[in-house]
């Protein structure tokens, strides 16, 4: 005999509520306004760093999905340029009820060519908020819980020239919504300075 599904009060009460998904809908469509905004700005920042010139990045693209994890998320990819021997590309995620996150990840030859770069770049700045990905065979998870990243340390970048992938991360939390911009903004030029100069003023390009 087959068990008969039940709701519980609490499905029962979600499941009657069309407001539910229409508001839910409504955030995802302001999401990716804000990303569209966001992305306008960052291609003009992309293209005066002359990364651009540099690394043949692809087109920007705004997706999204309803199951990272079993939530919904949309993701921003402003730098874009992955083959299967490189990659390089800047990735802002907004994950429903967790966060949004700046990640620059580097794949193949691009982990040995800019992994200097960071060493450079955070023996003089400071690694508070940023997160370095923990070594493995999955290049990606987003999520911030230890399996996957971890605090930036600088003595953590050595050795990553050698592994397939390197990924550098920071997030902020949606409850401070009014100030995501303002976030992705100067996390991206961070990124875009630890990947085209070197503090002493050197290119690296």
């Amino acid at each position: 005999m087959e068990t008969k599904v039940k709701l519980s009060a609490n499905e029962l009460a979600l499941v009657t509520n069309s407001d539910v998904i229409l508001t839910k809908n409504a955030i995802i469509g302001k999401v990716y306004t804000l990303f569209g905004q966001i992305n306008v700005l960052l291609d003009a920042m992309i293209q005066q760093s002359g990364l651009a010139q540099a690394v043949p990045v692809q087109p920007a693209k705004i997706a999204r999905g309803e199951n990272y994890l079993g939530l919904p998320w949309v993701m921003l990819d402003s730098v874009r340029y992955f083959k299967q021997d490189a990659g390089i590309g800047i990735r802002i995620l907004f994950w429903w009820g967790h966060f949004c996150s700046v990640t620059l990840q580097l794949n193949g030859r691009y982990v040995a060519q800019y992994v200097p770069a960071m060493q450079h770049y955070f023996a003089q700045q400071a690694t508070k908020d940023w997160y370095i990905n923990v070594p493995s065979d999955n290049a990606w998870q987003h999520h911030f819980e230890p399996a996957n990243y971890r605090p930036l340390h600088p003595a953590l970048l050595n050795g990553m020239a050698n592994q397939p992938f390197c990924k550098l991360a920071k997030k902020i939390p949606l409850e401070e919504w009014d100030n995501i911009e303002a976030f992705v903004l100067a996390t991206c030029s961070q990124m875009l300075q630890l990947l085209t100069r070197h503090p002493n003023g050197e290119t690296n390009l």
